[in-house]
């Protein structure tokens, strides 16, 4: 994984402007700080910030064919490269790295070949014998990308907005399963999966089939040749990916390299929920823990940081990256180079007590809000998150499933992602607790502690009048805050990215949890609150503002309510 920025077409080719990508390269040092490269052919320039992580000693970029022709800068993990090689005979490979099957498939295949990549990734690829070139992005944008326009008729892209935004004419998202090709000067979809139809999945239920899904998932992602861990929440979903990842470690390359020990990451304020719930799955699972707090303070002083690398002033997006932004800086301490994580299941699932009223469209959006969060605040400090419900082969299985067998039914004692929790609930060989796997979800900047929110706003509100409020509407007419917080996160944002199709790149609307405007929409309760915390959703979570009880008091009740030996009930607890 690494940045990358890439030139294309400009008319301007002199020493000047090769230093003039340096610099603009230098902007995402702090995603790849093993090496830099940058080459230049013409007109194009194509340059690398790499976090090696696959074959370190040799991998360095950009990547090239056997005779150089064709030229790629890319930014991902390809986990089916092993594969992809035998499919290659004849060609000769440069480098280990996951990533040199790219220039050879498209040899092979043309711009065809996207679809056979398995994995995350963004690249740009040159072909020096016609001057063309490809860009592409994976299937749902767990890899950050932006495109933009030069007045000159080049086109630039980059990792980061920080690395195009001062000289591009227009900039905005490159689209996720998207591939941009010069001979078309457009955009066309790779990615056509049958559940992206207006058609109603109609596959039958089965645990295990879901269940297997899931844990190749995770098994594809521990390819590695450095040292990695687990972020763990305790919630469900890191508690099940810490699970499969104990399990199977054993077994893997990583494992004869590094041991089999595994390491688990939490973060949160003193005495918050997610550190108590993280600590028992830690013990269960036998994992070396690694317990980080942070203050308010601490989280309020990082804020204009973290917008600066996550480029958005999205309320929750905020509020969420910053504690994960100064976890990752205390992982990337201890040597640490990648985590896997548990992103992306509540979009699938419908993890947020809320969400079941949501459209499943909301998959589309993810790389505007935890895809961001999680790649962004992580590589702010040269860390990647690996994310394996964002799988490409998981979403189809997952999705495929009628939906019926997704909905929330009290009666049946069916809670939210009903389906994957029944999945692993194994009786011979349990993968978690009873009560943890039927753990209600926390939604992120709750579960580190519900102060953090609150110490936010009052932040906010020293630095935000009412008077500047009145005003907000002729400040900002896109997506006109309509909270101080909301206000005084557009503040920094502006200074930092003043350009206009800079705020364009962030969606805009309310938003509940780290959901889209669009789940707004469905329901007129959250239409009429401002706040977009799961945990102000009332009448749907335990800890509703209006009856903020002691968690861990809730903890006790929630293991009293829920058999061990039964299938769960938890839905009492709102009753």
């Amino acid at each position: 994984m690494c940045g990358i920025l890439a030139v294309l077409g400009c008319s301007d080719h002199s020493r000047a402007k090769r230093v003039r990508v340096l610099e603009l390269s230098r902007r995402l040092k702090h995603r790849g700080p093993d090496w830099s490269g940058l080459h230049q052919h013409g007109d194009c320039f194509l340059a690398h910030q790499r976090l090696a992580i696959v074959d370190p000693a040799s991998g360095d970029q950009p990547l090239f064919n056997e005779d150089k022709s064709v030229i790629v800068t890319v930014n991902g993990e390809i986990y089916n490269h092993e594969e992809l090689r035998k499919q290659l005979p004849g060609h000769k490979f440069r480098t280990g790295s996951d990533c040199d099957v790219i220039a050879h498939l498209y040899e092979e295949h043309g711009e065809g070949f996207v679809d056979m990549l398995d994995g995350i990734f963004s690249f740009v690829l040159l072909d020096t014998r016609d001057n063309s070139f490809i860009v592409a992005r994976d299937a749902i944008g767990v890899t950050s990308l932006y495109i933009g326009w030069g007045l000159d008729g080049s086109v630039w892209i980059s990792s980061e907005m920080k690395g195009l935004n001062d000289d591009c004419e227009h900039f905005e998202c490159f689209p996720p399963g998207h591939l941009y090709s010069s001979k078309d000067r457009g955009f066309r979809r790779w990615y056509n999966p049958p559940w992206f139809s207006e058609a109603i999945p109609s596959a039958p239920y089965d645990p295990l089939v879901l269940r297997r899904a899931f844990e190749q998932a995770v098994i594809k992602r521990l390819m590695t040749d450095v040292p990695f861990g687990v972020l763990l929440s305790g919630g469900l979903d890191s508690s099940l990916v810490a699970s499969i990842t104990s399990r199977y470690l054993a077994n893997t390359k990583a494992a004869e390299q590094w041991g089999s020990k595994l390491h688990s990451f939490c973060v949160g304020l003193e005495g918050s929920p997610d550190l108590k719930a993280a600590k028992e799955v830690a013990d269960y699972l036998g994992t070396v823990h690694h317990e980080f707090h942070f203050t308010v303070q601490d989280g309020i002083d990082a804020i204009e940081d973290v917008i600066y690398h996550v480029e958005t002033y999205d309320v929750t997006t905020i509020r969420a990256s910053t504690p994960m932004f100064l976890m990752s800086r205390k992982i990337k301490s201890l040597g640490v180079k990648w985590v896997i994580s548990g992103e992306g299941s509540d979009e699938i699932f419908g993890g947020y007590l809320y969400f079941h009223k949501a459209h499943r469209g909301i998959i589309k959006a993810l790389h505007q809000y935890d895809c961001l969060r999680a790649n962004k605040s992580t590589f702010a400090w040269g860390l990647e998150a690996r994310v394996p419900f964002l799988d490409k082969e998981f979403i189809n299985a997952a999705m495929n499933i009628d939906p019926e067998h997704k909905m929330i039914k009290r009666d049946e004692g069916r809670i939210e992602k009903w389906i994957l929790r029944r999945a692993f609930d194994d009786e011979d060989q349990p993968y978690l607790p009873k009560h943890i796997l039927y753990r209600q979800k926390e939604q992120f900047s709750d579960g580190v502690g519900y102060s953090w929110i609150d110490g936010l706003k009052a932040h906010a509100a020293k630095h935000v009048t009412d008077k500047m409020m009145l005003n907000a509407g002729n400040i900002y007419p896109h997506n006109t805050p309509v909270t101080k917080e909301a206000y005084y996160y557009r503040m920094i944002f502006e200074r930092f990215f003043p350009q206009n199709s800079a705020r364009l790149t962030v969606p805009g609307g309310a938003s509940v949890a780290c959901s889209t405007a669009k789940a707004v929409e469905w329901d007129a309760a959250w239409s009429n609150n401002l706040d977009p915390s799961g945990r102000a959703a009332l009448g749907v979570h335990i800890s509703a503002y209006e009856n903020q009880n002691n968690l861990a008091n809730k903890g006790v009740e929630i293991e009293k309510i829920i058999p061990m030996d039964a299938a769960p009930l938890g839905v009492a607890i709102q009753s």
